[in-house]
């Protein structure tokens, strides 16, 4: 995750509680992406150190446990940065260009210049991240797929590159050996049978994760970028006054109009904060307007300044003594680190660089 700061409902739903769920599933790795947040915030890094604070302080608040996954910042671990290098190798230009998030991001982000290497090859440090740890599943949303098809074609061609083969002896294709194949001919020739490779990098899949829709106070996505977030942090009364504002059921003009929950955001947030008996409520009331607007934000106010006291009490030891958060990935890093410098131990011995 990249470290923007205190993190908002939208991080917690769309991202969070899926990977507590994962950390008792998988041996997990979460990090600190510094160098992914300079892919686009390279002109303003003044905030970067009490962000990355505020992000693992969060993280701990709402349940990822450090003693079952591991926490590491990314930009301690220069091996990364020697993975993205070597990838980059190897790496069509192409595949960088063709990415989707990459033409989407380079024409809606106008306040500052991103023509970059950094932006155009964030996709290959993305891939260097995740194969460093030889994973097996990576959790993202559908947007994020091509990267981790991206991520498993860059494997595929270190390993038709670098790994051992086997039963190659004979086997020629089109009158050439393995070696003297082109990366397409050598995959052919595995398909086909003809030969094995025995590579470092495993191909990982995507973990596809649904996350329900979570509107921000204005009706649209949840973003910091457009102020209208509800962080995790936020107090009682800061809660209650961003869900007055909130947009609803836009054809609800009077009090004594029926509305339709169904196209009305705050009734998105009671769908996943509230009980289920207020939520029955609110969806039999608001089409009969038997409940007004107002008394139905101060219902999903009430419920979701309970489910968030308890991540706000998680979270006051980190700010009683700040260290903590430190000291957890600062533990993690080293951790990170081992497995780090094995895969590039193999990796140069691959390449022949040792």
């Amino acid at each position: 995750m990249r470290p923007t700061g205190k993190l908002h409902l939208g991080n917690l739903v769309g991202a969070l509680q899926n990977w507590i769920k994962l950390q008792d599933q998988y041996e997990s790795f979460h990090f600190v992406a510094d160098w992914h947040m300079l892919t686009t915030g390279y002109d303003n890094t003044v905030d970067l150190h009490q962000d990355t604070w505020e992000m693992v302080a969060d993280w701990l608040a709402c349940g990822l446990d450090p003693k079952k996954a591991t926490f590491f910042v990314q930009s301690r671990l220069p091996e990364h940065a020697e993975l993205h290098l070597l990838f980059s190798m190897i790496t069509p230009l192409g595949w960088l260009e063709r990415v989707p998030t990459y033409k989407e991001q380079l024409a809606n982000i106008k306040d500052h210049d991103i023509n970059t290497y950094g932006f155009l090859g964030y996709p290959l440090l993305q891939a260097a991240d995740i194969l460093m740890y030889k994973a097996n599943a990576v959790p993202v949303g559908e947007d994020q797929v091509p990267h981790v098809e991206l991520t498993r074609e860059v494997a595929r061609r270190f390993n038709l590159l670098f790994g051992k083969v086997h039963g190659a002896g004979m086997a020629k294709l089109e009158g050439k050996t393995f070696q003297e194949q082109s990366a397409q001919g050598k995959a052919e020739m595995i398909h086909r049978g003809l030969a094995s490779v025995d590579g470092i990098f495993p191909e990982p899949e995507s973990l596809l994760t649904s996350a329900p829709r979570l509107p921000g106070i204005d009706g649209r996505k949840m973003s910091k970028s457009y102020g209208n977030a509800i962080f995790l942090t936020d107090p009682p009364d800061v809660v209650s006054k961003k869900l007055a504002t909130m947009v609803t059921d836009p054809a609800r003009k009077r009090r004594t109009d029926p509305g339709n929950p169904d196209i009305c955001p705050v009734f998105d947030l009671h769908k996943i904060f509230s009980s289920q008996e207020t939520i029955d409520r609110v969806n039999r009331e608001c089409r009969t307007a038997e409940i007004g607007c107002l008394d139905c934000k101060k219902l999903a106010a009430g419920h979701l300044n309970a489910f968030l006291a308890s991540i706000q009490e998680r979270r006051k030891p980190y700010e009683q003594n700040p260290r903590k958060v430190w000291d957890v990935l600062e533990e993690g890093t080293a951790k990170a680190r081992a497995v780090a410098q094995t895969t590039m131990a193999e990796v140069r011995a691959a390449v022949r660089l040792t």
